[in-house]
């Protein structure tokens, strides 16, 4: 699946599949404008870290288009830069996308408007096409902690739909698949209030042909204690220098459920997303988005009328929990701090 994000030259837009419409009507949206790229991240017409970077990239070429014509551009430029960067607070490839594209400005030293949309254009086309590769790379690393028979506890969805396509955690199950691993199956938590498990995750899967079941969230507890889970592989959204992983909200509970039920907890996430300049995960500043998506199903109330909610989106998870980062590069192992150290060393980063 890599329908969902598209780079449309007629158009000259991002064109993303409005995942907020998921499983019940496909529909796209079109983003001509820094405004569009902005609401579409802030609104989750696309959302998962990977994904975000893919956009930001495409937003940085976007915000170029909208200063054409100005005598001022590079300062107008740099301002629609820094708003496309802190259009959501957690997920850390937002920023690594257009501090990647600012990089690029800097060092091509492009002097006209024109030259640096060649550039960048060709640079997020590029990034684009890296993420499959990446996601790909973590699925053949992350099949190795799959065993036949085994049936994955996923939360939220950290799928090609939260990449620029294959996925992390998914692409962890679509590669122990590839790899020829039998009777592979996936219980998919819901993912309060947003509903990603139940709504994206199981989309993605059926497609597929891969089992998928989904369980309430409050589920895990019960379905680990009977046996019924043998592996729980999640996404990132950040990862701290310590190994710390930010992800949806709920999987700190899933992860200590996983530790009292001797079930291996997983991480997959590109290199990308770990945050080396964030030494723990507490330090990580957490979205606290909109009360309606707790108060409201669809159009639905379903909280009595001024009930204050809690609707932080995301939360740590300590690295003590965690058996293994499956990256692009191998799965890093404890003590994270020395491990994730030497993958980028490895990498020359």
């Amino acid at each position: 699946m890599e329908r969902h994000i598209r780079f449309s030259d007629e158009d000259a837009a991002l064109v993303l599949l409005d995942q907020r419409y998921l499983p019940a009507c496909e529909d796209d949206y079109y983003c001509h404008t820094v405004e569009n790229i902005i609401y579409a991240l802030q609104t989750m017409v696309v959302r998962g870290a990977p994904a975000i970077g893919v956009t930001a990239a495409y937003g940085c070429w976007i915000a170029a288009k909208e200063v054409a014509g100005s005598e001022d551009w590079k300062k107008e430029l740099e301002a629609k830069l820094e708003e496309i960067a802190e259009a959501r607070p957690t997920a850390v490839n937002l920023r690594w996308g257009v501090e990647r594209m600012k990089a690029l400005w800097e060092s091509s030293q492009a002097e006209t408007l024109e030259a640096l949309m060649d550039i960048w254009l060709e640079e997020a086309k590029i990034i684009h096409k890296e993420d499959i590769e990446i996601c790909k790379q973590i699925g053949v690393h992350g099949a190795s902690v799959i065993d036949d028979g085994d049936t994955v506890m996923t939360h939220c969805n950290a799928g090609a739909l939260a990449t620029a396509g294959y996925g992390t955690a998914l692409g962890v199950v679509r590669g122990a698949v590839d790899a020829g691993k039998k009777d592979i199956s996936v219980i998919a938590n819901e993912t309060r209030p947003f509903l990603q498990g139940a709504r994206l995750t199981a989309y993605e899967l059926k497609e597929d042909g891969i089992p998928v079941s989904v369980a309430c969230d409050n589920a895990c507890g019960l379905l680990m204690r009977r046996g019924m889970v043998d592996k729980v592989v999640v996404g990132a959204d950040r990862v701290a220098a310590n190994g710390d992983a930010v992800n949806k909200i709920g999987t700190y509970s899933v992860a200590l459920l996983a530790k009292a039920h001797n079930v291996p907890f997983y991480v997959a996430a590109p290199l990308s997303t770990i945050d080396r300049n964030m030494p723990d995960g507490d330090s990580t500043p957490i979205e606290d988005r909109t009360p309606l998506e707790v108060t409201h199903v669809g159009e639905t109330q379903i909280t009595p009328d001024d009930v204050p909610v809690f609707n932080f989106a995301f939360d740590p998870t300590p690295n003590e929990l965690i058996a293994g980062i499956v990256t692009e590069v191998g799965v890093l192992r404890p003590p994270f701090a020395e491990s994730i150290k030497k993958a980028f060393e490895e990498q020359g980063k």
